[in-house]
């Protein structure tokens, strides 16, 4: 049970009980241990604004008497209600049939909390501009999925952009990347016998392998996919030094675009970024 989860459990709780709820059972309802019972509680009081009192002589929790509460219709903090947001919008996006019934399930659960308790739909009134997103073929994902998941090598048919050729190979999967609005395999190519990075609607074919995949720990992915700027992987060869107007200044200085970037207000009022990068193309893009 998650945060979301137990917070709405301890409302519908209290808002049921007609006597004051002992902590163990508490506890037991909301599967959870003392420290994080207390942690919900003190959250719920102090940024949701929900009356809860500890009856000592009978020894439990309760919501104040009179007190008519509901929980907020906004009450995810600014990351929270984006991660909802985007989860809910790429599984929107997501063709029919990719993961069938497995993701119906889910995206009705993120829906139910993406709704307050007027019948405001929040999903509604908050929007994703969507951007060059290309089209995957629903078994290539399903077939990609499948290997990941199952943890077993995969072949593929591969027509990279760059070269305008096709080739085969076989790939421990990794990881399912989302990325500017378009989906990536992270993966170890075993005909290159390194880390590379495949977009999924470029790959003509893939099926699944008995052969276990390759294990590369999270630290070297992290390493090698994450340190440059952007979708093209690989350790950082250059720094790119941008420098903007005055005007522009206030903005840029306020945007995160890379975990390492560095930069600060020049004497004229501009502002110098540096960021780390490994491919030229990227910084165009």
């Amino acid at each position: 049970m998650n945060r979301f989860d137990r917070i709405y459990a301890l409302h519908r709780l209290l808002k049921g009980a007609r006597v004051p709820i002992p902590r163990q059972r508490l506890e037991e309802e909301l599967e959870c241990s003392r420290s994080t019972l207390n942690r919900l509680i003190r959250e719920m009081r102090d940024y949701l604004g929900a009356p809860i009192v500890y009856d000592r002589e009978r020894g439990g929790y309760i919501y104040a008497p009179g007190e008519n509460y509901e929980l907020p219709g906004l009450w995810f903090s600014a990351s929270e209600l984006y991660a909802l947001l985007a989860i809910d919008e790429i599984l929107d996006e997501v063709q029919p049939g990719l993961l069938g019934e497995a993701l119906s399930s889910l995206r009705k659960r993120i829906q139910t909390l993406l709704k307050t308790p007027e019948g405001i739909d929040i999903a509604g009134r908050i929007h994703f501009l969507p951007s060059a997103t290309r089209p995957i073929e629903p078994a290539r994902f399903q077939a990609v999925a499948d290997a990941l998941l199952k943890r077993n090598r995969l072949f593929i048919r591969y027509h990279g952009r760059e070269k305008d050729k096709e080739t085969q190979r076989t790939v421990s999967p990794q990881r399912l990347t989302f990325y500017r609005d378009n989906w990536y395999l992270d993966a170890y190519c075993h005909l290159k016998e390194g880390l590379r990075r495949f977009s999924l609607d470029r790959i003509l074919d893939a099926q699944t392998l008995s052969e276990p995949a390759l294990e590369i720990s999270e630290a070297e992915l992290k390493a090698y996919f994450e340190s440059a700027y952007g979708v093209f992987a690989g350790e950082p060869r250059y720094t790119a030094v941008l420098r903007f107007t005055p005007g522009r200044a206030r903005w840029v200085a306020d945007e995160r675009w890379h975990p390492e970037q560095k930069g600060h207000f020049l004497e004229d009022g501009r502002y110098e970024l540096r960021i780390p990068f490994s491919d030229p193309r990227e910084l165009i893009l």
